[in-house]
């Protein structure tokens, strides 16, 4: 059985409503076209109507007294009732050929011709009073001018009711032509509104059932729901589609699983590493735009000290008078100026250090012996006094990273865990390897993070040190470290005041010379190390 194909229903519908269109339009045009006749026929009759009118006017200005000086005053008036009639003759004759006479003229054509030959005889009986009479007050002859004059009134009073009743036959002709274009729009509805529904029906059939199968397959679909078909039966092209989106569908559920995971892990690591080209470019730029002018305040401070210093001892030295109490003053905010300039200076430090990283060179190191070399730094920092270190390798681990940069990292969370506890703090580091990685955990009894603070935690500028003295690159610099060894970092929290934990992965290849090592040597299989920093010199 061939399909019936959707352009085609499409198109038997579109050809259905053209003509349901084409019969309104010839409806209403054709009711229109009588109404606009209409109006032009009576527009051009009114101004007939208004010459006749002046014309009958004139007429009734002749002078049908005794006077024996009438003459002069008769003759202006009937030579203007000729003009004026050679006016309405004209005017006739346009209206004719332009089709807008109902009779067509001949009604008008025969008064005006009857009119032509009695204001010939009324200017005849004009020109008699200039011929002698025994008298026009008496006498055998009459006076001829009255007849002709009632004559020509009479005429053009029918030639007005002739204006009046072309009027009124062309309304007439427009009512039946407008009750004709109401009937056929009346009938082109009807069959409109017919057509409408039973389109309708079809189309509720042919289209809207078929796509809102299609709609709530696409739902199911975005619902996680995979094992419930499309099934339609429209035999067209949507049966097709259906067709298809189920083959797409039962591919897609294979995947979706694993798509959804990957994209939910990169897209947070797209957008920061966007942030970090556009923060790198502009790092290196103010780096170097501020470390001289930091370099000028801060050599001038210290020149500014030495020389305060040098002036308060000769005055002591020569005199007896004690040094003035602002000397004080100036000397702790000469200091204060060296300290915030020393403070500017790393912080340029490091957005120079930010700038720099790239595709560094790594090599296979131990990273036992890195955290243990790092922790042996930080035990000399104010910040580990009374503070417990806790490190816990598993052994031996060997990743290919650069050492240098890797430290950093490890150093920054050190820090940065030791700032965020009391005293009596405990930092649990422990070192292993997941799947391919090797896991370094930091976990601190500190001040914990809120979910808020966890989800810009890696963001350039962002931070929440107690100390208030964070620049908020440090975490930013370490995960683009981190990311740049193709690993990870994450960080995780109950909530305030329950700690923190950070955790870091490095893909693991272990060197061949370590993975030879026997197990359980105590020259290899190292104990692990517990670090106690009560006065934050000395270690146990």
């Amino acid at each position: 059985m061939a399909r019936r194909r959707l352009r085609h229903k499409l198109m038997l519908g579109l050809v259905l409503v053209a003509v349901s269109i084409g019969l309104l339009a010839c409806g209403a045009a054709y009711g229109l076209y009588n109404y606009y006749i209409s109006y032009k026929v009576t527009q051009r009759k009114i101004q007939v109507f208004q010459a006749v009118a002046k014309l009958v006017d004139v007429l009734n200005k002749v002078d049908r007294s005794k006077d024996s000086k009438r003459y002069e005053r008769n003759l202006i008036q009937v030579v203007e009732a000729q003009n004026q009639l050679n006016a309405v003759k004209q005017q006739n004759e346009d209206a004719r050929k332009a089709g807008l006479d109902p009779d067509n003229a001949d009604m008008e054509n025969g008064l005006v011709s009857q009119l032509e030959g009695e204001l010939a005889a009324l200017m005849s009986a004009v020109d008699s009073d200039l011929r002698p009479t025994a008298s026009l007050n008496g006498g055998d002859n009459p006076d001829q001018l009255i007849p002709v004059h009632n004559k020509c009134v009479q005429i053009a009073e029918a030639l007005r009711q002739a204006q009046v009743d072309d009027i009124k036959q062309s309304c007439d002709e427009s009512k039946a032509a407008v009750f004709r274009a109401i009937c056929l729009t009346g009938f082109a509805m009807g069959w409109a509104l017919a057509l409408v529904g039973t389109m309708l029906y079809y189309f509720r059939v042919w289209m809207f059932a078929p796509i809102r199968e299609l709609q709530g397959g696409v739902q199911r679909v975005h619902n996680g729901i995979f094992n419930q078909p499309i099934v339609l039966d429209s035999g067209d092209e949507l049966q097709e589609l259906a067709d298809e989106f189920n083959a797409m569908v039962a591919r897609l559920h294979a995947v979706y699983a694993d798509l959804a995971r990957q994209v939910t892990e990169r897209s947070r690591q797209l957008v920061r590493s966007e942030r970090m080209v556009s923060v790198g470019f502009l790092a290196a730029g103010v780096a170097h735009e501020i470390n001289n002018p930091l370099a000028s305040i801060l050599f001038c401070s210290e020149a500014l000290e030495r020389r305060l210093q040098e002036t308060l001892t000769a005055l002591s030295a020569n005199t007896a008078v004690a040094p003035p109490a602002d000397a004080e003053v100036l000397a702790r905010y000469l200091k204060m100026i060296q300290q915030e300039a020393l403070r500017c200076k790393d912080i340029t430090q490091k957005l120079l250090d930010f700038s720099r990283t790239g595709d560094r060179k790594k090599e296979p190191a131990d990273l036992t012996g890195l955290v243990s070399g790092v922790l042996e730094v930080a035990r000399h920092l104010p910040s580990s006094r009374g503070k417990l270190v806790a490190f816990e390798p598993t052994g031996y681990i060997v990743a290919p990273i650069n050492a240098q940069d890797l430290k950093s990292v490890i150093l920054n969370l050190v820090v940065n865990a030791l700032d965020s506890m009391d005293d009596g703090g405990r930092l649990d580091i422990t070192l292993g390897t997941v799947a391919g990685y090797a896991e370094l955990a930091f976990t601190d009894t500190g001040c914990g993070m809120a979910p808020d603070v966890l989800e810009n935690i890696f963001e350039p500028f962002y931070t929440k040190s107690r100390t208030g003295k964070g620049t908020g690159l440090g975490l930013f610099i370490s995960h683009q470290i981190v990311d740049q060894h193709g690993g990870t970092i994450t960080a995780s929290s109950p909530g305030p005041g329950a700690g923190s934990t950070f955790t870091v992965r490095i893909p693991l290849q272990v060197a061949p010379e370590v993975a030879d090592a026997p197990a359980g040597d105590p020259e290899t299989d190292p104990a692990p190390a517990v670090l106690t920093f009560p006065g934050g010199r000395n270690a146990a």
